[in-house]
């Protein structure tokens, strides 16, 4: 895909892989909506630094759990340039709990996490396919690697990761052959999201073991994602439904158990 001139709608990318994103369509000549809920400075900034680079930005506050939002924040797009070229499905949310102890995941913590990493996602979808269907266009959701290993932050996260993958499988069957719909699989980023969503401390150990372990030897970085995620979009033309893991090769280092949990016989 030619993406100059063409129109790109990033979800949560005020900051981290949506912001990373965003910048990136911009650097090959799209214009970008960039969408948050509450980080309306972030997302200034991002556009500005979109902005340098010679595109027009759209900035548009949104709940993606909203189905109203997402049409709205969809019809923005097409008032400003009449046409959408590729979606990136990047705003998510967990909570947080002990997938240790499976009280301290409520029902409600289910239903917000899939209200927006699977129902807001799928939303999205259904609102931009009638002008992505109309150009040839893309989508490309930002899943996780723990759809596959199971682990994560909370079994909610781990869950609507797997779930966003099936779907991910679902819309390319039915979409094609008009639009392409991959995802991304990450293992660690850093960004901001995890330490707050950790703690510093746990963060950090997570990141320093990840190093020690995969392959590439070092966590992914927001440009990373969005390298992948970009190549999916404007490169790879004849790819769809493929669930594309950006870990650093961490899948190939095998599991991790709980820490006191030991090896009985």
């Amino acid at each position: 895909m030619n993406l100059q001139g063409a129109v790109a709608i990033v979800t949560g990318s005020a900051t981290g892989v949506g912001a990373a994103c965003a910048v990136k369509f911009a650097g090959r000549g799209a214009n970008v909506v960039i969408n948050y809920t509450r980080s309306r400075a972030e997302a200034e900034e991002t556009g500005e630094v979109c902005r340098r680079l010679g595109v027009e930005t759209e900035i548009v506050q949104a709940d993606i759990a909203e189905d109203a939002a997402c049409r709205r924040l969809t019809a923005r797009a097409l008032e400003r340039w009449g046409r959408i070229d590729a979606l990136v499905n990047n705003a998510a949310v967990t909570v947080s709990s002990d997938p240790f102890d499976l009280e301290t995941l409520t029902a409600a913590d289910l239903q917000r996490v899939f209200s927006v990493n699977v129902v807001g996602t799928y939303q999205m979808c259904r609102a931009v396919m009638p002008a992505l269907q109309a150009n040839g266009g893309a989508i490309v959701n930002v899943s996780s690697n723990v759809a596959f290993t199971g682990g994560g932050s909370s079994l909610a996260y781990t869950a609507s990761k797997g779930a966003l993958n099936a779907l991910t499988l679902g819309l390319a069957r039915t979409c094609g052959p008009s639009v392409r719909v991959n995802a991304v699989c990450p293992g660690i980023i850093d960004t901001r999201w995890m330490p707050q969503t950790l703690g510093a401390e746990a963060y950090a150990a997570l990141a320093k073991r990840f190093s020690e372990t995969a392959p590439l030897a070092r966590v992914a970085s927001p440009d990373d994602v969005a390298g992948a995620v970009l190549w999916l979009v404007e490169g790879a033309e004849f790819v769809t439904g493929e669930l594309l893991s950006v870990d650093g090769g961490i899948r190939l280092a095998g599991g991790v158990r709980k820490p006191d949990a030991r090896v009985t016989s």
